[in-house]
């Protein structure tokens, strides 16, 4: 049976996450351009996945919402998550829709918000980074406070640099007419400002995990 475009992506991923840390880095040519050319669509999953967890992103791949809502499951299983916090009416919708528990209101949030779970404005593959915005009900808290931050983007979301995220966003909210709060998030909250002690979670943040879930067309027969 021929491997299906979908299938062929989910591949890549799995071997990219597999691959050793990078090699030692050559020795530059200063005449090349400060950055190369971004990678083709079909390969932008791939780049950002391996961008991710470069950075220290915990990276899921999901090929339909049933799978998306497996994963979850486990993962909020494996981190003994028990209070989830989701304020975004379509992710309520969408976690309902799979009989996930999870907490709607603010109740009890500052005492007990183990994870928070939210949407995004973008993915940029070549920094591994998530775009996020104060536009949705998630507000500026929920991926900042809670000790877990937990997202949930499309493939149709991942562009190949900041420029094009930016983008994006002009196109979506128009000129002059963005969020008030735009803020570029690559992997966990970090800091070695104490002794040079690398700490996680001192500004926000400490686990990082991205749910992409695939929302190209199926491919026709």
């Amino acid at each position: 049976m021929a491997e299906s475009s979908r299938d062929l992506v989910l591949r890549r991923i799995r071997e990219a996450l597999r691959m050793p840390g990078p090699a030692p880095a050559p020795r530059p040519d200063f005449a090349a351009p400060l950055h190369p050319h971004p990678p083709a669509s079909d390969d932008l999953a791939v780049a950002f996945a391996q961008s991710f967890v470069r950075v220290g992103g915990v990276f899921y791949y999901c090929e339909s919402e049933e799978h998306f809502y497996d994963q979850l499951f486990l993962y909020k299983k494996e981190q003994q998550l028990e209070n989830l916090y989701v304020w975004e009416p379509e992710l309520k919708k969408l976690l309902h829709a799979g009989d996930l528990v999870f907490q709607g209101d603010e109740e009890g949030f500052r005492e007990h918000a183990d994870a928070g779970l939210t949407s995004c404005e973008a993915l940029v593959a070549r920094t591994g980074s998530i775009l996020v915005s104060g536009a949705t009900s998630s507000g500026r808290r929920l991926s900042i406070y809670p000790d877990q931050h937990l997202v949930l983007a499309r493939t149709s979301q991942v562009v190949a640099d900041i420029g094009d995220a930016l983008q994006l966003m002009q196109t979506k909210y128009g000129p002059g007419k963005l969020p008030s709060m735009v803020s570029l998030t690559s992997g966990p909250s970090r800091t070695a400002d104490i002794e040079k002690t690398l700490v996680l979670g001192a500004h926000g943040p400490r686990r990082l995990a991205l749910f992409l879930l695939d929302d190209a067309p199926a491919p026709t027969a």
